[in-house]
């Protein structure tokens, strides 16, 4: 007979984790905390060990997860805030089920520090008026990252937990979606510019 395995310790990184499975695969509003100690094999109030406040804590952590992305800098501004938003779509399009919290919640954590980092790099590469320019950088590609999530199909599940539900297939985007995007991309960096 085989050794029992030892239990994978819980852990903060491990809890986020199940966390975006869950909402990625079967919607945000399924995602409880005994759903998620039943997906970590254990009690639910362990998780509170790790995020004291519990849920608050625990979608502040999935937001600042999808949003505190890092680009290095490139040799110019408007190359360092391409690959800054190519980041962020990439991430946001990775976990559509968080996006309403990258949407509706306050930067905070990591998430804060990489925006200062951007609007940092973006001054440093000669860009004036750095802080609106991620503003609007941001909004853009939360506001592109939507629509697409909104036409390819993905949504809420439904209330009824009767009805089976399918979230569509991820990965890469469609040559449509990624042409328009950097077509908007282009025409914002280039407005920036001027």
């Amino acid at each position: 007979m085989p050794a029992k395995r030892p239990p994978i310790p819980l852990s903060r990184e491990r809890i986020i984790e199940a966390a975006l499975h869950i909402a990625d695969s079967q919607g945000l509003r399924r995602l409880t905390m005994r759903r998620l100690g039943d997906a970590l094999q254990v009690e639910a109030m362990a998780i509170y060990h790790h995020l004291p406040r519990g849920k608050d804590a625990l979608m502040d952590a999935l937001a600042e997860h999808v949003t505190a992305v890092h680009a290095e800098p490139a040799d110019s501004w408007q190359e360092t805030a391409r690959a800054w938003c190519r980041a962020s779509r990439e991430a946001l399009r990775e976990h559509p089920g968080v996006l309403a919290l990258a949407l509706t919640k306050q930067p905070k954590g990591r998430a804060a520090m990489a925006i200062r980092e951007q609007t940092e790099q973006l001054a440093e590469g000669g860009l004036e008026n750095a802080p609106e320019a991620v503003r609007a950088l941001r909004a853009y590609v939360l506001g592109a990252v939507a629509v697409e999530v909104q036409q390819s199909g993905w949504a809420e599940p439904p209330g009824d937990d009767d009805e089976p539900w399918r979230p569509p297939s991820r990965g890469g985007g469609s040559t449509a979606s990624d042409a328009d995007f950097e077509r908007g991309l282009n025409a914002l960096l280039a407005g920036l510019g001027t």
